[in-house]
């Protein structure tokens, strides 16, 4: 990628909540470091990896080697821009057996060719941690944000399956249970958070409360299809077409429990940070 290509792909990813032309089929992620030159803000594409990210320097230890890894030598506290949210945590470069436990992972995520390129880049992990909405965006419109995250990591893992042939691969499979997580977290900081702060006032709670029974139900519902698709991806001899149905059952379960949920509480939560 070019630097005037980087130029495009930040302000693109900035301008629409981390979407960009030409990257659908990719993860995508704006890594801001604070090198010796000052900040510095690169594109990258990465892996999931449960709580954290993976990106990869190529020829980490040439002088052609990308700047940004040698920003993360010189200081490891970098801001990762995750779509439309952005936080600030500290980067890790992985030692080499730490890699050479992932050459599977790299070369079937596209990281690398073959596993003699992936034992020569370096691997750099970068936690995930979650604040609150964007700055000046209403929350509901932040739920939005956060539940297109979600379709749009289920729209790629969906796309990864019905590619992956016969079986899904390490890569793969880690990604569906990172996203599984993500998921049951998400329903489980709703139930135990945002419901009851919503039921708060008697009024709206009157209103309000069959909308938050329904999704709780809803909740437990989608839970039941995310276990089973963490047993089918976890299975020995795992079936792509096992997970593949899987993954359809859970992107039409959720897609309507989103759409109702937003359709119900995006004004209420709109109308509270107002």
């Amino acid at each position: 990628m070019t630097h005037v290509d980087e130029g495009r792909v930040v302000a693109e990813f900035r301008a629409h909540a981390g979407r960009v032309g030409g990257y659908e089929r990719r993860r995508l992620l704006l890594l801001t470091t604070r090198g010796p030159a000052g900040p510095r803000t690169t594109p990258l594409t990465y892996l999931p990896d449960g709580d954290r990210v993976l990106v990869v320097a190529p020829a980490p230890g040439a002088a052609t080697g990308p700047a940004w890894f040698r920003d993360v030598v010189a200081d490891p506290v970098v801001t990762v821009e995750d779509g439309p949210f952005a936080f600030e945590t500290r980067a890790e470069v992985l030692g080499d057996d730490a890699r050479d436990g992932l050459l599977e992972r790299l070369v079937e995520g596209g990281a690398a060719a073959g596993e003699d390129e992936a034992r020569a880049v370096a691997v750099v992990a970068l936690p995930r941690a979650r604040g609150g909405p964007p700055p000046g965006v209403p929350w509901g419109q932040a739920l939005v944000l956060l539940h297109d995250t979600f379709r749009r990591e289920l729209a790629l893992i969906r796309d990864e399956v019905a590619r992956g042939g016969p079986a899904p691969g390490a890569q793969l499979r880690v990604a569906c249970l990172t996203v599984c997580a993500g998921l049951h977290q998400h329903h489980h900081g709703e139930d135990a958070g945002m419901f009851p702060m919503l039921a708060q006032d008697p009024a709206q709670a009157a209103v309000l409360g069959p909308v938050l029974d329904r999704l709780r139900a809803e909740h437990a519902a989608i839970a039941a299809l995310l276990d089973e698709l963490q047993a089918a991806v976890r299975a020995d001899g795992s079936d792509g077409d096992a997970v593949l149905r899987e993954v359809d059952r859970l992107v039409e379960e959720l897609g309507r429990h989103l759409a109702y949920e937003e359709e119900q509480l995006v004004p209420v939560l709109d109308a509270a940070r107002g």
